[in-house]
């Protein structure tokens, strides 16, 4: 976003259906998301783990729904969304950095950049009604939000 990388080089998404050799049915999946839920995952966790140790490639093809989707029915999804929450995260680590070196202008600049990303991200789920309309992001008590 921030840098002058043009490439569209990256990871691809998995083939949408289901393989001939799964034995997991949807709803076994379902039960697999909240477990992992459960014990503290979050949805891309989730989905990595299930991909990795499951052999399950495309949740989506066998409930016909995504994770967080799967999560906010069975109501154990976050306050905030999770891309969000790690940008907070990023946050917290920077400033404890520059709490440290006091010099680093490379680090006052990235929590630029981040503040940014965060800002331009409320702004896109304000819209969207994710969050509500008066939710402000408290700059001096951050990490009250990843508890």
């Amino acid at each position: 976003m921030h840098s002058r990388a043009k490439g569209k080089s990256g990871s691809k998404r998995p083939i949408k259906k289901v393989a001939s050799w799964s034995p997991y049915k949807g709803n076994e999946v379902e039960k697999l998301i909240i477990k992992y839920a459960k014990a503290g995952k979050t949805s891309s966790e989730i989905g990595v783990i299930l991909r990795d140790s499951y052999g399950i490639n495309s949740i989506r093809a066998l409930t016909g729904k995504k994770v967080g989707i799967v999560l906010q029915e069975k109501e154990l999804s976050k306050d905030l969304p999770e891309d969000l929450l790690s940008l907070i995260r990023k946050v917290i680590s920077i400033k404890q950095h520059m709490e440290k070196n006091k010099q680093d202008q490379t680090a006052k600049r990235g929590l630029g950049l981040t503040t940014s990303k965060i800002n331009r991200l409320i702004k896109y789920y304000k819209r969207t009604k994710i969050l509500a309309p008066d939710w402000n992001l408290d700059m001096d008590r951050l990490k009250m939000y990843l508890e």
